[in-house]
């Protein structure tokens, strides 16, 4: 047994824990600048404070930490369905029992602690979804195993949506990301962009008209990109120059004929000459597929044809299904609105908190915009601008440089396991503090929609930190077991 501990130990990953402890460090330094006002006390320690319960929160993590490194590392493969099935039946459980706070049902209250079942639902899909990609003859190009893969991802993003907490769902979308790493179609990722691409555009440019016409901007804009990405895909994927130059050059040609005609001659909305075009292509690709008996140019047609249906069903989404203030915020991203007293002021405050710290920033616990409390949310969502504040522009980038050091480990550590299961549960987590990451410091920024995640080990709350330290710590587990057989 004390041999065996003796492995243990020598077999950890002590950079990653080290990195751990340094961002668990400053994380808390960071929530006892944001909660401190003028003028209080400067016991940290007091539970009464949330500095207090924070503290308290990461001594438990440590305590967790210890726990995860001792279990043996065969029983996260053995139990990962089982987990995944618990936690799905604790999403389900919160939509009816949980009460609703700021409307939505994503709280359990355990006496005086509140959880989250949504932050620790990440391990147990991470898990599931490892525990399946690492069976006997995966495959993930093949269609059965591509749907059980979706399937794993988008229960709990389902199950998470219907808690009303939208932001917490769309982290599961960094699934994906390992799908791709492990063999899933490159255009299936790119159709993904090009979703966010046409929705973006499509939004921010529909009610923009283009000059001496009555065209929409945003139609014209999404519909050519559509017509210029499917002519890259035929000479992408089928090599076939002559068609891809009909696509492209035509579709230019045509359109640039319809603006000078509806600009110059007679007003009228040339965007119907693209769909007629639209139609005209895919009628020529399905041509191509029947002379050629090529599957492929069927697929790239079935693209144009989602992609056209997505562009159109995107704005009754986004007018219909998202909430108010959802789209207000998307709205205030893409600059449609101001909004500086609503939706926009929390990223307007945040901005002012950033630039007000300089290089060198004002100093621990010297933040007037965080001590006078003109940032809501400033010790958890918006935690990122306490750092640029108090620590400057050389604190921040000190930061996101811990940060990198992670994610580099994160990938070495991946890469080097010698089965499937370590190496999809690594990018499971890998991804997961990617999007987190992005998007939280992206939204203090003004760059994402504010979506409501946290900062990975920085903002406060005890359900994403232990969250964030089971998924960090049962990868660490097993990676220390990397050499010993099953």
């Amino acid at each position: 047994m004390n041999t065996r501990n003796s492995n243990l130990w020598k077999s950890i990953d002590w950079l990653s824990i080290c990195i751990y402890l340094l961002l668990i460090v400053c994380g808390w330094f960071s929530i006892c600048g944001a909660s401190y006002d003028f003028g209080d006390s400067t016991d940290f320690f007091d539970f009464s404070t949330r500095a207090g319960k924070q503290f308290m929160w990461i001594v438990c993590s440590f305590g967790l930490a210890f726990v995860l490194l001792m279990l043996d590392h065969r029983m996260y493969d053995m139990f990962s369905y089982i987990i995944y099935a618990a936690l799905m039946l604790l999403l389900v459980a919160t939509i009816f029992i949980a009460p609703e706070i700021k409307g939505s049902r994503s709280w359990l209250q355990l006496g005086p602690v509140s959880l989250q079942p949504a932050e620790f639902a990440k391990f147990a899909t991470a898990l599931a979804l490892a525990k399946f990609m690492s069976s006997y003859s995966f495959n993930l190009k093949k269609t059965k195993n591509a749907l059980i893969s979706g399937l794993i991802i988008l229960l709990p993003l389902l199950l998470i949506i219907l808690q009303k907490e939208t932001g917490s769902a769309l982290v599961y979308f960094s699934f994906f990301l390992v799908l791709y790493r492990e063999g899933m179609p490159g255009v299936v990722l790119f159709a993904g962009l090009c979703a966010v691409l046409y929705f973006v555009v499509g939004i921010r440019y529909g009610e923009v008209l283009i000059p001496d016409t009555p065209t929409v901007v945003g139609d014209v804009a999404v519909l050519s990109m559509i017509l210029f990405f499917t002519g890259g895909m035929v000479y992408v994927f089928r090599k076939n120059k002559f068609a891809a130059g009909i696509i492209i050059g035509g579709s230019l040609l045509l359109t640039f004929i319809a603006y000078f005609i509806a600009a110059n001659i007679v007003a009228f909305d040339f965007a119907l000459v693209q769909l007629f075009l639209l139609v005209a292509v895919v009628v020529y690709l399905l041509f191509l597929s029947l002379k050629e008996r090529i599957w492929g140019y069927l697929l790239i047609s079935l693209f144009t044809i989602i992609s056209f249906a997505f562009f159109y069903s995107s704005d009754y989404a986004f007018n219909k299904i998202l909430e108010p203030h959802q789209r207000l915020r998307i709205e205030v991203v893409l600059g449609l609105k101001e909004d500086l007293a609503g939706a926009g002021y929390n990223v307007n405050q945040s901005k002012i908190a950033i630039g007000s710290g300089g290089l060198l920033g004002k100093g621990f616990l010297n933040g007037t915009q965080t001590k006078l409390k003109y940032v809501p949310e400033q010790d958890t969502d918006f935690i990122f601008c306490t750092i640029g504040e108090e620590q400057g522009f050389v604190g921040s980038v000190a930061v996101l440089l811990l940060y990198l050091a992670l994610i580099l480990r994160l990938i070495f550590l991946a890469e080097r396991q010698r089965g499937a299961f370590g190496r999809v549960y690594g990018y499971c987590v890998l991804s997961i503090f990617l999007f987190h990451l992005f998007i939280n410091v992206g939204m203090v920024l003004g760059l994402t929609p504010v979506i409501g995640i946290p900062l990975p080990f920085f903002s406060y709350g005890g359900s994403s930190l232990w969250g964030f330290t089971i998924l960090l710590f049962i990868f660490l587990r097993i990676d220390a077991g990397r050499n010993r057989t099953f």
